[in-house]
């Protein structure tokens, strides 16, 4: 396959955001953790794939690598994109140290949007990290679609979360360890 002009040799089953790592390729990435399978949740991965002259666009860490693909990691197009998404997520985290970072990478205003107060971005790493590699289910989602964000289960988390805070670090916005901090508070009372 072919990757901003790269020849690079792929595993079978490799992603295309592992094979473009193998080279020295830096896709970003924010719901991604080597511990979890690939997601596809934070939508920065993805790419452009050209395949037998059809071009789409796809999220890099969950499409496979093939034979006579040609990838573009990087386009007018892509950028775009990933500034959009950026864009949405400063949102949520303006704050986020790395959110600052790819906006300056990628020109994005952190203003676009309107401001929402949830400091999550909903990526899933806690509650993915805490089910499939703690498997204590001590954090997960609460409501669907826009409304959708984090929530310690109490029953769970006041028993097993005070040790672990695996799940803490993360947090690419650290609005998890305060969401705990507040569920500790409030368990007190």
């Amino acid at each position: 396959m072919q990757i901003d002009g790269k020849a690079v040799l792929a595993s079978e089953g490799m992603s295309v955001l592992e094979a473009a790592r193998v080279v020295g390729i830096t896709i970003p990435t924010l719901c991604l953790h080597e511990a979890l399978e690939p997601f596809g949740g934070c939508r920065l991965c993805i790419v452009e794939v050209e395949v037998r002259g059809w071009s789409r666009t796809v999220v890099s860490c969950v499409y496979q690598a093939a034979p006579d693909l040609i990838v573009r990691t990087r386009s007018d197009k892509i950028d775009r994109i990933r500034k959009v998404i950026v864009e949405l997520l400063m949102a949520h985290a303006p704050n986020s140290p790395q959110l600052m970072e790819l906006a300056a990478e990628y020109g994005a205003n952190r203003d676009r949007f309107d401001s929402e107060a949830s400091f999550c971005i909903q990526c899933g790493l806690c509650v993915r990290y805490c089910a499939e590699v703690k498997q204590l289910d001590a954090v997960g989602f609460i409501d669907r679609g826009a409304r959708k964000e984090i929530c310690f289960v109490p029953e769970i988390a006041s028993k097993v979360c005070n040790e672990c805070q695996e799940c803490f670090p993360l947090c690419p916005t650290s609005y998890l360890q305060a969401a705990y901090v507040l569920v500790e508070s409030l368990a007190a009372h």
